[in-house]
């Protein structure tokens, strides 16, 4: 597997990460522990050395998973966990409100800590910016934190390019993580050229689509009550078959390099930038195996600028999140 450095940060992962809320949450029922334990063991098996949760996965259910699951690894792997919201507290799935007070940061952190069987957060990002909270404060909280020597690297994800400007300086940010892909490239806009003149890493989620781009659901797919997709603009049955012509796009490329769309997709976004390090969620082992190929799959300038022209010829359908959701993004 090959390394990255996310950024000018001596912060060096695998190429491709493990994103593991859908272990837990968010995508239907939680799935079986030992079934993914045994998926995090062949992931570090097969090179990954980058894990990304929260909290607020489960919450909690999914930083325990990846404390037992990752232990023996310690001091092999890299964890990425966050902060920033209220948990409801009956301790059901959700939240109640961002809140990313200094005091409840440091709460979060040795809470983590403790989940994660760790002696230090690698990387730990602001979830969502609390715009109740000034982001110097944030950003200073975990500067006292890393000072403490309980947080390695300071992140923050869906952040604004003034906001991320403001917290960089008074503490440097290792990596924002925010969504990109074929089929959501607002970061292209503002925050990736200012993340070059920083010098900050690059972690997009969701990096095929919430599992669009695999190619593997069409308009006929149905989506459990619990699986979040089905309150996602962009997933009604009417987007999803106008969204087809990306994935017919992805496969008509993958056809012609003996590839998979989600191998086409995730080659793509590789070779956008070497501080780029796209953390793709599964629960399958073929489907993990299936993406870590995508690493070693390289895409000439040619054919780079082929994708980009027929991309730019789809119009996508359907926002990315419900307008509430939405709001709490800075971009």
């Amino acid at each position: 597997m090959q390394k990255r450095k996310l950024g000018k940060s001596n912060l060096e992962v695998s190429a491709l990460g493990l994103g593991c809320m859908g272990m837990s949450f968010s995508y239907g029922q939680p799935k079986d522990k030992q079934e993914m334990i045994s998926l995090l063991h062949a992931a570090v098996d097969r090179g990954i050395t980058f894990f990304d949760t929260a909290e607020v996965y489960g919450p909690f259910t999914n930083e325990e998973l990846l404390g037992e699951g990752l232990s023996p690894y310690k001091g092999k792997v890299a964890i990425a966990t966050k902060f920033g919201f209220n948990l409801n507290p009956d301790g059901s799935p959700g939240w109640k409100g961002l809140n990313s007070r200094p005091e409840r940061i440091k709460e979060v952190a040795e809470a983590s800590l403790k989940r994660l069987r760790i002696d230090v957060i690698d990387l730990f990002y602001q979830h969502r910016v609390d715009p109740e909270v000034p982001i110097e404060d944030v950003a200073g909280a975990v500067k006292d934190l890393i000072r403490e020597g309980k947080v390695r690297h300071f992140g923050m994800s869906e952040a604004g390019a003034k906001t991320i400007r403001r917290a960089h300086a008074v503490q440097p940010v290792t990596a924002l993580q925010s969504e990109y892909s074929l089929w959501w490239r607002r970061p292209e806009e503002e925050i990736l050229p200012m993340l070059e003149e920083l010098g900050i890493g690059f972690v997009p989620y969701s990096p095929l689509g919430k599992g669009f781009l695999t190619g593997a659901m069409d308009d006929k797919t149905e989506f459990g009550a619990n699986d979040f997709r089905s309150t996602l603009p962009r997933f009604t049955a009417e987007a999803r078959k106008a969204n087809q012509a990306v994935v017919d796009l992805l496969s008509q490329i993958a056809k012609q390099k003996s590839a998979t769309p989600a191998q086409i997709a995730l080659a793509w976004l590789l070779a956008q930038k070497p501080w780029m390090v796209p953390i793709p969620g599964t629960t399958k082992l073929h489907r993990l195996e299936e993406n870590i190929a995508s690493v070693s799959l390289e895409l000439a300038a040619d054919e780079l600028r082929a994708i980009d022209e027929a991309a730019a010829q789809i119009k996508v359908v359907g926002d990315r999140y419900p307008e509430h959701i939405e709001k709490m993004t800075g971009l």
